[in-house]
């Protein structure tokens, strides 16, 4: 066959030079609506997506050192109604919405008003089901004429995971959000399930943003916090879909120190105690002598009117604080003076009719007005009677000369010696040195400084301080968190820190752990209502007069700081613990008001079982008894227990796998319920629990 040029060439010509004008075309469209028409197209973009938004992370958990949740991120729902049906792109489909919709809605809208009421008592079936036929109604109106009526009706607000799991379960509610117009808007919120507990240890986040304002919340923010994600949304066939660009990643979980029942038993044992001394502020810091892990510490002010008045904490006074440690801090200047051999157990100190003459000011004992001891009086009676004028006799007589040599001991026992804890605002303690040309010294600052004045120590500092004479002299730092955990798995421990490996020597501390225990257990001592009977306890009072608000000691009534530190039990040390307590008037005592809550805490955590056996905790001439078991009251399934009379946790681990949201107010002991006992368990209702 022959080739005809004369036709086919021409025809390949045409082809090429159609397809070159057609490629050419597509070009020179493709820039047009690239550099000419690109906003157009911009705002075509954003109205089918929107920008970047962030996913939220999940925040870590703060557990207990005994498992317990201490405080969690729990979501909680907003429930809203929104029934227009409106689709400008598809008018069929619209019809066929609100014909769908119509006929279901009337079907359904009494057995929805019922579920509702079931699920959130609040409004009765009758309200749900006016809602409802109000927010049909307007969107009838919104759809017919366009009139701008409300068209958004919220159903229920601070909804828990389950009742927004049973809302969705509900008539009409069950097809879906794009049918029904029933839907959620998750809300993440931090939930303390033992309410205020440790609150300002553990610490808050700020209403309004997940920002931490104090607290452990603070200090392991980047830990808790996770990393964000990020999503947009993407109009597809008409419906608005999310689109996740970049997964969360959710915070680490903190297992703190805190032990739960120790807590609740503090904070519980310290209001009481505050309310009967009609105290300003209370704090209680317990402490593990081998680890120093801060098993409970309680802060509590005052608030309120006279004869209306409740203890909250709105700081952490333990840690901030900077107090006149007062009496407690008469063993560190005994100790300073048998380390350096100053004096001995055997030496003694005359102490007369209780004042003596230092330096221009009289010294005074507490019993001075009763004509004082009368007679010299041992190193040991010096803090077995706490003497003001024994103690700072024998500090100034053999350091009046040298006063920095008496510093530098306080300082070698690791009295005033900083140390960084994990919270904002912490305060170091002041404890003053004189400089070579004595120009922030006078004569009356050394006597006045070794019975603890004139230098100031927060608590936490004391109690380090007293927990290091019961583990062998070794002084460990406070710690507040073990370890930083993902999905239940160890990520970091923190070790135990130490801040001086040895505070004195072996002698002297065998010496001071004596003196100590007879300030308790001595009958002459004014330490004995710390005591406890099943076990030795070792410590020190202490009373100090503080200055009020505008810096004065002579104001009236007077102000006084009452504390007593120590440990137990005395022959194997395990817990050492300090409470202070700050009230104006008279009587004033760390020993009498301050000491039985010491006791009470120390029995308390001998019955919880912190020991292995009960004769790990006994002295050898005493006898344990075990305590009552707490009876845990009956109830038949599905109905509300009674839980009156008992702590916070054992009432939470009752009530929650009911399903009961549970809301704790005050401390102690439970002496209320909102509902009563006997009754229908709901899931999802709130059960408010008074305490005191």
């Amino acid at each position: 066959m022959n080739f005809d040029h004369k036709h086919i060439i021409p025809r390949y010509t045409f082809v090429i030079i159609l397809l070159t004008l057609v490629g050419v075309a597509v070009v020179v469209s493709a820039g047009y609506q690239m550099f000419f028409q690109q906003s157009y197209w911009e705002r075509v973009r954003e109205r089918l997506a929107s920008r970047q938004q962030d996913i939220p992370a999940i925040r870590g958990n703060i557990y207990s050192a005994d498992g317990q949740l201490l405080v969690g991120s729990m979501p909680i729902y907003s429930l809203y109604v929104d029934l227009v049906v409106v689709d400008r792109n598809d008018s069929v489909a619209e019809r066929k919405h609100r014909q769908w919709r119509d006929t279901n809605f009337e079907k359904d809208v009494d057995s929805l008003s019922i579920g509702l009421n079931r699920l959130f008592p609040k409004k009765s079936v009758k309200e749900y089901k006016d809602l409802l036929t109000t927010a049909y109604r307007n969107a009838k109106a919104i759809e017919n004429s366009s009139r701008k009526c409300k068209r958004t009706f919220t159903l229920a607000r601070n909804a828990s995971y389950i009742q927004y799991r049973e809302f969705l379960k509900l008539p009409y509610v069950r097809y879906g959000r794009n049918k029904s117009g029933m839907y959620g808007e998750e809300i993440p919120q931090r939930q303390k399930p033992y309410g205020n507990m440790a609150r300002r240890t553990l610490g808050d986040l700020m209403s309004s943003s997940d920002s931490a304002m104090n607290g452990l919340e603070l200090a392991y923010d980047s830990i808790l916090r996770g990393v964000n994600g990020k999503k947009h949304r993407e109009k597809v066939r008409r419906m608005w879909t999310d689109r996740t660009d970049v997964e969360p990643i959710n915070g680490l979980d903190i297992i703190s120190t805190i032990d739960v029942g120790m807590q609740d038993a503090a904070e519980r044992i310290l209001v009481k105690k505050l309310h009967e001394v009609n105290g300003e502020v209370g704090v209680v810091v317990l402490m593990e002598v081998a680890t120093g892990d801060v098993k409970a510490i309680v802060n509590m002010t005052r608030l309120g009117t006279p004869g209306n008045y409740s203890y909250v904490e709105v700081k952490n006074n333990a840690i901030t604080d900077l107090w006149e440690p007062g009496s407690t801090f008469k063993t560190a200047s005994i100790m300073v003076a048998l380390e350096d051999g100053m004096v001995t157990r055997k030496d003694s100190v005359q102490v007369g009719n209780g004042q003596y003459l230092m330096h221009g000011r009289v010294m005074k004992d507490h019993n001075w007005r009763k004509g004082g001891y009368g007679r010299a009086i041992s190193v040991d009676e010096c803090l077995m009677f706490s003497s003001n004028v024994g103690v700072s006799r024998i500090i100034d007589e053999h350091y009046a000369q040298h006063p920095e040599k008496y510093v530098d001991g306080l300082h070698r026992e690791g009295v005033g010696v900083p140390f960084t804890l994990p919270f904002k605002g912490q305060g170091f303690p002041s404890v003053r040195r004189p400089k070579p040309d004595g120009s922030n010294w006078s004569k009356t600052a050394l006597a006045w400084m070794s019975i603890g004045y004139e230098t100031q120590i927060p608590p936490i500092y004391t109690v380090t301080f007293y927990n290091a004479i019961a583990n062998n002299g070794r002084m460990v730092k406070p710690r507040f968190v073990r370890e930083i955990r993902k999905d239940g798995v160890t990520l970091k421990e923190f070790p135990v820190e130490v801040v001086k490996e040895r505070i004195c020597k072996p002698s002297t501390l065998k010496d001071i752990h004596e003196i100590l225990e007879r300030v308790v257990n001595d009958p002459t001592g004014l330490g004995k209502k710390a005591g406890c009977k099943q076990f030795k306890v070792c410590g020190k009072t202490g009373t100090a007069q503080v200055a009020d608000e505008h810096g004065s000691y002579h104001g009236s009534p007077a102000r006084y700081m009452v504390s007593f530190c120590g440990f137990y039990p005395s022959e194997k040390p395990q817990y050492s613990c300090i409470v202070c307590i700050k009230k104006s008037g008279l009587p004033a005592s760390g020993g009498g008001q301050c000491g039985p809550v010491f006791s009470e805490l120390a029995q308390y955590v001998m019955a919880k079982g912190v020991f292995r056996e009960a004769h790990e905790a006994a002295d050898s001439t005493s006898v344990f008894e075990a305590p009552a078991p707490i009876s845990v009251p009956e109830a038949e399934a599905g109905t509300v227990p009674d839980v009156t009379g008992l702590g916070a946790r054992d009432a939470v681990n009752l009530l929650e796998p009911l399903g009961l949201k549970v809301t704790l107010h005050g401390q102690g002991h439970i002496y209320k319920q909102s509902i009563h006992a006997g009754q229908q368990a709901v899931k999802g209702q709130t059960i408010t629990l008074e305490m005191k």
